[in-house]
């Protein structure tokens, strides 16, 4: 029998959280501050980390959390940290990182104790940055408190500030004919929140791509498609595959569900309130992935993390 998720927290909790989300957006930085992240070819990044949270089928409690890094250009894993966690704070839109975020910081602390050389140089995160009902998504809140560069990358327009996926909207879409078109995503405040991405020559629908900490929205989009073999950006889509292939071997449960099908907890979000990926978590074309031509530094000890 699925657990049931936690009732919705009460006003002074929703306070506190607004209230921690003003604090930490004021230490976001949106302009670049690596060298790389200046360089056309983004010489000297060797390192793209990518994280997720997936959920067991039926359950709102039980996940797996997941952080992968690749080798940058190749785009071969070099590490996985896939632990099954127990969620405590109930999804509520616009407060999605006080659910999954305290469980990707661990990932990245591990990592830094266990693999300092594989620190990731960049983050991309399931999720969206400043394209946020208070300019402080998931993909923001993440890189502050870890201090890396993050990038938000999400499958479904976040409609705010006036942003509406309307007929205007799709048209802009239409005019995006091969991967690496784009356009700006700008606010009824004229504020460019981010950028829809065509990230894939085979691929209609967009990324909406937006700043999380420490990198410029150019510089940002340029290493979302830098990092497309599909649509979804090969450091995010390894980490939801690896999730669930976790869950599946820990729990011996049916994998989590395929894109185009109920994933769960993930999209039984309101609508017009998504700030994740919600669907195609694993591309059509990718139902055999590709894994590592060398073996992977691996951490998948399960916990219990409150």
């Amino acid at each position: 029998m699925a657990r049931e998720a936690a009732e919705l927290p009460p006003k002074e909790t929703l306070s506190l959280w607004i209230r921690e989300q003003a604090q930490l957006k004021a230490l976001v930085v949106d302009r670049d501050t690596e060298a790389w992240q200046r360089d056309p070819g983004f010489s000297g990044l060797r390192r793209v980390g990518g994280v997720d949270v997936s959920f067991v089928k039926g359950d709102s409690v039980s996940a797996c959390a997941s952080l992968v890094v690749l080798s940058y250009p190749e785009l071969e894993v070099v590490y996985e940290d896939c632990r099954m966690v127990s969620l405590t704070a109930p999804y509520v839109s616009g407060f999605l990182a006080f659910r999954e975020v305290p469980f990707l910081v661990a990932a990245v602390r591990r990592l830094r104790e266990k693999e300092p050389g594989l620190v990731p140089q960049v983050l991309l995160v399931d999720g969206n940055g400043l394209l946020h009902h208070r300019g402080f998504g998931v993909a923001c809140h993440l890189g502050v408190l870890t201090d890396l560069p993050c990038i938000g990358v999400a499958k479904k327009l976040l409609q705010v500030d006036g942003l509406e996926n309307n007929t205007q909207h799709k048209e802009k879409i239409g005019l995006l004919r091969a991967g690496g078109d784009s356009f700006p995503l700008t606010g009824g405040s004229g504020t460019v929140l981010g950028m829809a991405l065509r990230s894939h020559d085979h691929s209609t629908k967009p990324l909406y791509v937006s700043v999380g900490h420490k990198i410029s929205l150019e510089a940002a989009v340029r290493l979302t498609r830098g990092c497309c073999r599909f649509r979804i950006p090969e450091p995010v889509r390894q980490a939801d595959i690896r999730s669930r292939d976790y869950i599946r071997r820990t729990l011996g449960a049916p994998t989590p569900p395929a894109p185009g099908q109920d994933r769960s907890q993930k999209v039984q979000r309101p609508k017009g309130g998504s700030e994740e990926l919600e669907d195609e978590g694993r591309p059509p074309e990718t139902a055999e992935s590709p894994r590592p031509t060398r073996p992977a530094a691996v951490s998948m000890e399960p916990s219990c993390a409150q």
